[in-house]
């Protein structure tokens, strides 16, 4: 943290701190350090206690308890009264760059890493400084790079899954090794990955769409303190990710068309788009959106509650010395999180990709998104709304692994801290 001051300090960069240099970070971190006194003594009384740091914190967005805001107190308070006054503070930050509580939310940052293939989570936060030193894109192309080799690897499952809840029923009780039986023998080993080229071809437009549109979301939701709490993330995360999926759509639908096709039906994405289009015209580019863009809704917000619960349960009972997890729980708490988000969209993801097959399964009837779901429930129950879940959920583990080693290799040979 010293070279942190030095360089905090050292205004002209000659790479020498000079006494009025030095005099002149004082005062400057003296004042924002006031500012920050006194924007957390909520009631004035010259000292902070646990339930105003609580409070601040709130504001920012951040749900912490009493005991872990004793636990912030004690590192900083030195006479042990468990409040701390204006002396300790400045003793404390004036050799410590209060650049930490930032730090501490971003270990928190709920992350793009984790691309299970279905890229409903929340976008990225960056820093003013990421997006500054133009970190934000070397992210969002490490992420990228990990998502198209995680599906690639991942693939094989995912045509499974959309088989299974296209043609899976109660006469056709497809499960995996008879499903992978199924399309071996229709197809060879090539088929597996039908349909994974448009995939992997989608992540960088919807990225930076969603990207994008958080961002402006964001300038349109925050007040003028420019600090995000949960439900404006999950507002402005949600409207992101609808604004992506609906300029993308046509190509969610190509992929479900190219995994339900049969071997030569159709020679590539351009020839599946022309086929459709010349068929069916441009509507059925749309089919199956309304379920989709509704299953965004149940999958980001419980996404992000389950999340935040896991996040405040681990800083509670397991955060002894630091605030910062590690890779491992962090993993597993998104892992877990966009787990459940995806348990819950379920039904609406089937009945989307029914949707958007349905005209290539002969002699179906053309239902809507209700006809359907009464459909489903009257002739197969519940457990029809929950076809394919099984090859869904083998692929998590798989996905978030090689998602995650891609991602910190893509780090290392791009040169992100």
């Amino acid at each position: 943290s010293q070279q942190k001051i030095f360089k905090a300090g050292d205004t002209n960069q000659d790479g020498q701190l000079d006494f009025e240099e030095f005099m002149q970070y004082l005062k400057d971190h003296e004042k924002k350090m006031k500012l920050a006194f006194k924007s957390l003594d909520k009631n004035n009384d010259g000292k902070i206690e646990a339930s105003e740091v609580v409070q601040s914190l709130k504001i920012l967005g951040i749900n912490i308890s009493e005991k872990q805001a004793e636990k912030i107190l004690q590192s900083i308070d030195a006479d042990g009264t468990m409040s701390v006054d204006w002396n300790e503070w400045r003793d404390h930050f004036m050799f410590n760059p209060a650049t930490d509580i930032e730090e501490i939310i971003r270990y928190w940052k709920h992350s793009t890493v984790l691309d299970i293939g279905d890229s409903l989570t929340v976008p990225d936060e960056f820093t003013e400084e990421e997006k500054k030193t133009g970190q934000w894109w070397k992210q969002l192309l490490a992420g990228g790079v990990a998502g198209a080799v995680s599906r690639t690897g991942t693939a094989p499952l995912d045509r499974l899954k959309v088989m299974m809840q296209v043609h899976g029923s109660k006469s056709n009780k497809m499960n995996i090794a008879s499903g992978f039986k199924q399309m071996l023998k229709e197809g060879g080993v090539r088929s597996l990955w039908r349909g994974n080229g448009v995939n992997v071809v989608k992540i960088a437009p919807e990225t930076a769409i969603k990207f994008w549109a958080y961002e402006q979301y964001k300038k349109i939701l925050t007040k003028d303190d420019g600090n995000l709490g949960t439900v404006e993330r999950f507002v402005s995360g949600s409207l992101a990710g609808a604004t992506a999926q609906t300029s993308i759509y046509p190509m969610e639908v190509l992929k479900t068309r190219l995994a339900v096709g049969k071997t030569g039906q159709y020679s590539g994405m351009f020839d599946c788009a022309k086929k459709i289009l010349k068929r069916e015209g441009v509507k059925a580019f749309y089919k199956g959106y309304i379920p989709n863009i509704l299953g965004i809704i149940p999958y980001a917000g419980i996404d992000l509650a389950v999340y935040e619960l896991l996040k405040t349960t681990w800083l509670e009972h397991y955060a002894s010395s630091s605030a910062n997890p590690g890779v491992f729980v962090l993993l597993g708490c998104g892992t877990i999180s966009s787990t459940c988000g995806q348990l819950a969209s379920y039904p609406l993801a089937l009945v989307r990709t029914r949707m958007q097959a349905q005209a290539s399964v002969e002699g179906a009837p053309q239902l809507n998104m209700v006809g359907l779901f009464q459909r489903i429930i009257a002739t197969e129950g519940i457990q029809g709304l929950y076809r394919g879940i099984a090859p869904n959920f083998m692929k998590v583990l798989p996905a978030v692994s090689i998602s995650y080693v891609v991602y910190e290799k893509m780090k290392q040979n791009l040169g992100i801290a």
